[in-house]
């Protein structure tokens, strides 16, 4: 492989990082117009017509039913629970860090379900990482709650679980499951059961009454364009070719970075105490990415 098509490679992550991170923004900037479901909805809509018009032009190879069975339970859970919990419970007021920050656990909760389920051997520097990681989050979800004395209903962080439950078994499903199936086509289906799940949930729990305005539209039009189309297909070339705890290990830097976003632009609260978890998860990402070092021994003739 050419160094610089490895350079790019490695910029991967960073890139999706950035990416999936806005979406807790994007989700802030549009809910006081549109409900969620509804919003979730029309996303997906414009989001399955522009993957049908990259697949038509990158000649795109369409699986089989079966393999397209597996993309759309996929896609129901990585986009249509977890997006759903999570656009509920930002539209019940809670803040859009903190939304982040509960998803943040993911990572934990993947391996451990990829260590049972899958097989896949953690080492002892990746359960280090996981733990530090994981004391990261919460110590940034205590700061930031006593900082700002964040009132969060009990239904909104059901929500913020559930999707935290769904992206985690999703994730594990996608590897098991979506092997051999070309992205643009996979994303395709995995959005068809997206939209007829929330347009389920937008014609059976809401009124669907729109507020059309310049901060909606521009909104809606990142989250196809920077989330569900690029972010996405990041996301899937990273869960094809890396192990399932590795790449969601990268969720973790998600809320920290979500964090930053939110109090740059929102002005939601983050203390200096939240600065020390943040350098503490960022370590155990570190810790569960890094390759392990090769022991090379000299054997005597």
């Amino acid at each position: 492989m050419p160094a610089a098509d490895s350079k790019l490679i490695r910029l991967i992550p960073i890139l999706f990082v950035f990416l999936w991170s806005t979406g807790f923004i994007g989700a802030k900037y549009a809910l006081p117009y549109i409900e969620p479901f509804y919003l979730l909805f029309i996303r997906m809509v414009f989001t399955i017509a522009v993957f049908l018009l990259l697949c038509l032009i990158f000649k795109a190879k369409w699986p089989p039913l079966r393999l397209a069975g597996h993309q759309m339970v996929a896609g129901a859970l990585i986009h249509g629970v977890y997006l759903g919990g999570i656009f509920a419970a930002i539209k019940l007021d809670m803040p859009a860090g903190i939304a982040a920050i509960i998803v943040g656990v993911q990572p934990v909760l993947t391996a451990l379900l990829s260590w049972q389920l899958m097989g896949e051997r953690l080492r002892a520097m990746q359960w280090t990482g996981l733990a530090l990681g994981l004391v990261g989050v919460i110590a940034v979800i205590l700061s930031t709650r006593q900082q700002a004395n964040v009132e969060m209903t009990p239904l909104a962080i059901g929500f913020a679980i559930m999707a935290l439950i769904a992206i985690s078994i999703g994730t594990l499903y996608q590897k098991r499951f979506g092997g051999g199936v070309d992205l643009l086509t996979g994303s395709f289906w995995q959005y068809v059961s997206t939209s007829l799940l929330m347009g389920l949930l937008a014609w059976g729990f809401e009124t669907r009454e729109v507020i059309w305005s310049t901060q909606l539209i521009m909104a809606l039009a990142w989250l196809v364009l920077g989330l569900s189309v690029s972010a996405i297909l990041l996301l899937m070339y990273m869960i094809r070719e890396g192990e399932a705890s590795k790449v969601a290990s990268y969720f973790y830097l998600v809320p920290l970075v979500a964090c930053v976003e939110a109090w740059l632009l929102f002005d939601e609260a983050l203390p200096p105490i939240a600065i020390g978890a943040i350098l503490l998860t960022v370590l155990g990402v570190y810790l569960v990415v890094k390759k392990p070092t090769k022991i090379i021994s000299e054997t005597k003739p």
